[in-house]
C-alpha cells in the first residue's frame, strides 16, 4: 500500500525489496569501486550487492520511479500517511506539520539535554522562545488539518 512522504520534496513510495537489477553509480562502480553504494542513478544495470535488501520504490512528481535502501530513505523522508486523495495544498499543510513536529521533537529533546544547560542564559532564552513559537505554529497547523 502506498502513502505520501516528505523530504526536500513530496514523493509517493511503498516498501519493496531491492529489485533484481539496479542502476550503479557511474565509472567508479563499473570499475568495481568498493565505495560505490550500488544504488546511484546512471551507469549500467547490474545485480544489487544484497539481493532482496529492504527498501522503498519511490515515485517522484515527474513520474520517475527509483529504488532506495530502507535506512537511507527513512533518514530522508517523513511519512505523511495515505493523503493522496487530498488536494495538493492540503497535502502540503500536512507535510509542513510533519516536518515541524519532527523539528520540534528534536528541539524539545535538545532542551532536556546537558548541552542545553551549559549554554549561556541568553541563548537558552532564545531557544525557549523559538520552541514556544513552534508550539503555537504546530497548534495552528493541527487546527487547519482537522478540517481536512
Amino acid at each position: 500500500m502506498t502513502q505520501e512522504y516528505i523530504g526536500t520534496k513530496q514523493v509517493t513510495a511503498w516498501e519493496q525489496a531491492s529489485p533484481k537489477k539496479v542502476k550503479v553509480c557511474g565509472i567508479d562502480c563499473r570499475k568495481g569501486d568498493s565505495a560505490c553504494n550500488n544504488y546511484c542513478t546512471g551507469g549500467a544495470d547490474r545485480a544489487p550487492a544484497h539481493p532482496a535488501e529492504p527498501g522503498y520504490a519511490v515515485k517522484y512528481p515527474d513520474g520517475y520511479i527509483s529504488w532506495s535502501p530502507k535506512a537511507i530513505f527513512e533518514a530522508a523522508y517523513l511519512p505523511l500517511g495515505h493523503i493522496g486523495h487530498l488536494p495538493a495544498h492540503q497535502q502540503r499543510v500536512i507535510g509542513e506539520k510533519a516536518q515541524l513536529d519532527d523539528r520540534l521533537a528534536k528541539l524539545d529533546g535538545f532542551m532536556g539535554a546537558p548541552l542545553f544547560a551549559s549554554l549561556p542564559e541568553p541563548e537558552q532564552k532564545l531557544l525557549k522562545l523559538q520552541a514556544d513559537a513552534m508550539h503555537v505554529y504546530r497548534d495552528v497547523l493541527a487546527k487547519r488539518t482537522e478540517a481536512f
